[in-house]
């Protein structure tokens, strides 16, 4: 259980010597290593290493958050789990596998499930610790080219999500020619089109909206605000995968009519960027809600004529 600021586990071994028992929750890890320029934005604060390719990562969610929520005033937002589990990947590519700070980062795929009751806000910061293991590891040479990490989160000792983070990473001179004449692309290449009512999507203000207001048949445009101090937090050439992701879900809660609807599990994967310079489109389709007030959305990303991403997230109904 958790006993102030750190998590007991069993002792783990590794190489005859005692692994580390307990976890901090004390500050968080250097920003750098999680691709943050906000020291507000880093929520990891803690990696230990169990044994070969299983790590231990403590993290802390805020009370509240000016983006990843909490939704409601009773649950967090499950992208606040999605984010911290972006930025354990992160941390453990850097620390654990020696992958350079300069190295850029493609996302493949992600997952994640969250149980209802472990989003639970209690009316102050949560202590979760991450079990985290790598498996599919690439080499490029003697260095580490990507892996997937397969996740357990837990909270005060009890299991209440799961999730993947598949990734690549390429030296900075490999980035530069796989990006071509987007390499210098900035969000502020972007159209600033006109946003859906907030509250349709459980949102207070206009600059968090990330679909725009001319839905054709379950389609919206993609609405990027370069001005935005969390999803463009550092420089960017691309729109990231997190701004897909949570595109993607207000075009669910809109697609099942229902803002305040929890997006309890998904499944997205990304087959190239989305540019900043092109209209994006979310195609939305819901299917009916089960017995469990469980809905279904697929959301297919599209840019150019083609699908740049794709998913699905299952909404539980408020």
């Amino acid at each position: 259980m958790i006993q102030g600021s750190a998590l007991e586990i069993p002792e783990t071994k590794i190489d005859g010597r005692p692994a580390t028992t307990a976890v901090d929750f004390q500050q968080t890890i250097p920003r750098s290593l999680v691709h943050r320029a906000a020291v507000s934005e880093v929520f990891v604060t803690d990696l230990h290493i169990l044994g070969e390719d299983r790590f231990e990562v403590g993290a802390q969610w805020p009370r509240r958050h000016s983006f990843f929520g909490p939704r409601t005033p009773e649950f967090h937002d499950p992208m606040l789990y999605a984010e911290t589990v972006r930025q354990a990947a992160l941390l453990i590519a850097h620390r654990a596998y020696g992958v350079p700070i300069s190295h850029s980062f493609l996302s493949d795929g992600k997952t994640y499930s969250v149980d209802k009751a472990g989003l639970a806000t209690l009316g102050r910061p949560v202590d979760v610790v991450l079990r985290v293991s790598a498996h599919e590891i690439e080499y490029r040479g003697k260095n580490v080219g990507g892996m997937r990490l397969d996740v357990e989160c837990f909270r005060d000792g009890q299991q209440i999500g799961t999730s993947t983070e598949q990734w690549r990473c390429v030296s900075p001179a490999v980035y530069r020619r796989v990006r071509g004449d987007h390499f210098a692309a900035t969000p502020f290449q972007a159209a600033i089109l006109p946003a859906v009512a907030p509250a349709s999507v459980g949102r207070d203000r206009a600059e968090d909206v990330l679909v725009a207001a001319t839905p054709t048949d379950g389609t919206w445009s993609l609405r990027c605000d370069p001005d935005h101090a969390v999803l463009f937090d550092h420089a960017v050439d691309h729109v990231p995968g997190m701004a897909l992701i949570e595109g993607a879900r207000q075009a669910a809660l809109l697609a099942v009519g229902d803002p305040h609807a929890i997006p309890a599990h998904a499944d997205f994967r990304f087959d190239t960027y989305v540019e900043f310079d092109s209209d994006c489109r979310l195609v939305a389709e819901a299917d009916s809600a089960g017995p469990d007030r469980l809905q279904t959305v697929r959301v297919d990303i599209r840019q150019k004529g083609a699908t740049a991403a794709h998913g699905t997230l299952g909404m539980r109904l408020s």
